[in-house]
């Protein structure tokens, strides 16, 4: 392989299944594997799949770790994190007038609709897990349906500026 691999990167392994790189050595990626636990895999090893590339960065810090580790976290395990919503909107009101004036408006709590917007995010999260996982679908068809859900990611753009923390926030194409 020649392609370096960074930290946080996942892999699907023929043996192993699941994993992500949490460590980068000389000779060996340190790989944690969803039902193995650490294992050492050789930099030149060519037979897993690449999920998701990391590029590799110079000087690792502790916070760049812990931001690895958490996603690794969530993405294998199912952690639920709490996601917050702007300090600006906690307690806010999102009111859809119709244009027939006849017609009342309907008010709905900003920290519900949030909610929502999250619970979206964290299914299609997971459904973009089943579908890396799946082992009845091509790699073409993978590729196809993964596209399609960063474009739904991009339409959801819009609401971006109801998170309080920027990385907690959708990414579309233009994204990492």
């Amino acid at each position: 392989m020649s392609d370096i691999l960074g930290i946080g990167s996942r892999v699907k392994h023929p043996a192993y299944g699941d994993g992500v790189v949490v460590k980068v050595d000389v000779a060996a990626y340190k790989v944690a594997f969803t039902l193995y636990g650490l294992k050492d895999v050789g930099k030149t090893y060519n037979q897993w799949e690449v999920i998701e590339k990391i590029d590799p960065q110079g000087a690792v810090t502790f916070s760049d770790a812990e931001r690895s580790l958490i996603k690794i976290l969530r993405t294998f395990n199912g952690l639920e994190d709490k996601i917050e919503i702007g300090s600006r909107w906690e307690g806010g009101t999102m009111i859809l007038k119709p244009k027939d004036e006849d017609l009342k408006p309907k008010e709905i709590p900003l920290d519900t609709f949030f909610h929502k917007i999250v619970m979206v995010r964290d299914r299609l999260r997971v459904m973009e897990q089943r579908i890396n996982s799946d082992k009845d679908l091509s790699a073409d068809a993978k590729v196809n349906l993964q596209q399609y859900i960063t474009r739904i990611y991009g339409s959801l753009t819009t609401f971006n500026i109801l998170f309080k923390n920027k990385e907690d926030s959708f990414k579309g194409e233009g994204g990492k």
